[in-house]
């Protein structure tokens, strides 16, 4: 949650006209990585929760692709994009650890 709350940050920063674009893009997968989370942590079964977390993953990645076309478009700078691909990064090996960990057991 606290890297979906650095992202609405550094959107407040984007040019206005990408207010129903690229921003719009980001909000909702970085919202859609905790909510599948939670959503599959309160299903009843392993099967279940392995499930949202692969969701979880894809969004991550959808927003790790998100981010590097702002970068390249000049919405953010470098050490911001750095900041935040770093605990994506993070993010993505402890949903992938916990998704093969629920799996195995």
């Amino acid at each position: 949650m606290d890297v979906t709350v650095d992202l609405y940050a550094v959107c407040r920063k984007f040019p206005d006209d990408e207010k129903y674009g690229l921003v719009s893009q980001i909000r909702r997968s970085a919202v859609s990585i905790p909510s599948n989370i939670a959503e599959g942590a309160a299903r009843n079964s392993a099967t279940d929760f392995a499930r949202f977390l692969t969701i979880a993953i894809a969004s991550l990645s959808e927003l790790d692709t998100q981010l590097e076309i702002a970068l390249r478009l000049g919405y953010t700078d470098e050490p911001t994009f750095q900041a935040i691909d770093n605990k994506l990064a993070s993010i993505s090996r402890m949903l992938i650890a916990l998704r093969k960990r629920i799996l195995t057991k």
